[in-house]
């Protein structure tokens, strides 16, 4: 089975990239790609804290997974791809005609760790439904395990804070552009006949 598989850096291939990787990071993409091939990579609607209003929660949880699918097609998974996550899911909503923007900040957690992240926000709700995969990340202490949630903001879970960076613009990526949301978009048209 040929799995696609998007490079980190925009000039070389997955491969080429890893001619030059750290002995580490060739270890997790070889954990990755074998569990791809297995079909044994996680789904954050697994772990999903629901209490949303928005759509219905059989296409939440498709949506999502959907989305993550997508997104794990990075070399090294979905654990650094917030940003794209985000985008590709507020970009699904808009479609929906449900308003939503990408939010990035800074996220700290309950052990005190804290980075920059993005979440997806609309009127009145809050959606943080790639957290799972931050297990994967190295950089991640292993103690932090923060499940993905989607629903009202005064019911985010106590493990986390936000706190939006003022007038932050979130770059452009060309992956969401031109890859993910043309095949998302034709998706979602096809699961909602």
């Amino acid at each position: 089975m040929e799995l696609r598989e998007i490079s980190p850096a925009e000039n070389m291939s997955s491969d080429e990239f890893l001619q030059f990787a750290h002995p580490e990071q060739i270890k997790i993409v070889n954990i990755i790609r074998q569990q791809k091939l297995n079909g044994e990579r996680t789904s954050p609607s697994e772990l999903l804290i629901d209490d949303s209003k928005i759509l219905n929660e059989e296409f939440r949880k498709a949506l999502i997974d959907k989305v993550a699918s997508l997104v794990d097609e990075n070399l090294f998974g979905r654990s650094e791809m917030c940003q794209q996550f985000a985008m590709l899911l507020s970009l699904s909503l808009n479609h929906l005609g449900i308003y939503s923007k990408v939010v990035l900040g800074k996220a700290t957690y309950s052990n005190g760790f804290s980075w920059i992240h993005c979440w997806v926000c609309t009127k009145e709700e809050i959606i943080d439904a790639n957290a799972d995969s931050m297990l994967e990340n190295p950089a991640i202490p292993s103690d932090l395990a923060p499940k993905p949630f989607w629903g009202s903001k005064a019911n985010l879970p106590k493990d986390r804070k936000f706190k939006p960076k003022p007038n932050a613009k979130v770059p452009k990526d060309t992956d969401v552009n031109n890859i993910w949301w043309p095949e998302l978009k034709i998706w979602i048209s096809q699961y909602n006949k």
